[in-house]
C-alpha cells in the first residue's frame, strides 16, 4: 500500500489518543527545543499531523510554525481542533521523501517519522531536504525508537537508532550536541523506548 494510504487508512480508523504515539504533553520535545543555543523563530515539526506540539509551538509566540504530515486525514484533524489558531500555521500535505524546496527554519523537529524510512534512498532524500532547509547554525532534533525499541509500529518495519547510529546515519552535514532516552508509554499502557538527538547544521 502507498505510504499515503497507509497512514490515511490509520488516521482514519483510530482517534487520536488510539495511536501509539499520543502524547498530549510532548514535554521532551518542549525542552529540547529550549536548550537550543539560539531560540527559534521559525519551527517546522516533520510528521507532526496530530502532535499537540503545534499547540505549544504557538502559545510560546514563536513567530514561524509549520506542519508537514503525508496525511491529509491527519492534518485535518489538528486544524479542526486548534480551531481559529490554524490559519497561523503553514500546513504541508507531502511525503517528506519528495520534497525539493519549503524555505528555511530555525528548528526542524521530528518525532517517529526518520525510524520508518527504511531504505537508504528515502534517508538520503530526507536528510537532503534537512540540509537545505535549516541554516548553518541552526537545530535538528530527531525521535526515534531506541536500540532496544519496538521493531514494527503501526504494522510497518522501523530502523532503531542509538546516539552512535543515528550520528553515522546523519554524516558531516550535522554535529550532535545533546542525546538521550526516553520513556514513553503508550494508551494501551505498553513501554516504548527512544532515542532523541539534537543536531547543529555545519
Amino acid at each position: 500500500m502507498p505510504r499515503k494510504d497507509h497512514w490515511n487508512a490509520v488516521y482514519t480508523t483510530k482517534s487520536s489518543d488510539e495511536v501509539s504515539w499520543y502524547e498530549v504533553d510532548p514535554t521532551v520535545s518542549l525542552d529540547l527545543i529550549q536548550q537550543v543555543s539560539s531560540p527559534p523563530k521559525s519551527v517546522i515539526d516533520v510528521g507532526g499531523g496530530q502532535s499537540f506540539l503545534v499547540d505549544h509551538l504557538l502559545d510560546s509566540g514563536i513567530e514561524k510554525v509549520a506542519v508537514l504530515d503525508i496525511s491529509s486525514v491527519a492534518l485535518a484533524r489538528t486544524k479542526e481542533r486548534i480551531g481559529d489558531r490554524a490559519a497561523r500555521v503553514e500546513w504541508i500535505e507531502a511525503d517528506v521523501t519528495s520534497v525539493s524546496e519549503m524555505g528555511t527554519f530555525d528548528l526542524w523537529h521530528d518525532r517517529a517519522v526518520f525510524h520508518f524510512l527504511t531504505e537508504p534512498k528515502d534517508r538520503e532524500a530526507y536528510l537532503e531536504l534537512a540540509a537545505k532547509t535549516i541554516p548553518v547554525g541552526r537545530h535538528m532534533i530527531i525521535g526515534t525508537f531506541a536500540s532496544d525499541g519496538p521493531e514494527k509500529c503501526s504494522g510497518l518495519s522501523v530502523c532503531r537508532y542509538d546516539a552512535e547510529s543515528m550520528a553515522s546515519t546523519l554524516g558531516n552535514r550535522f554535529t550532535m550536541v545533546h542525546q538521550q532516552r526516553y520513556q514513553h508509554t503508550t494508551p494501551s499502557g505498553k513501554e516504548q523506548h527512544f532515542f532523541f538527538g539534537v543536531f547543529q547544521r555545519v
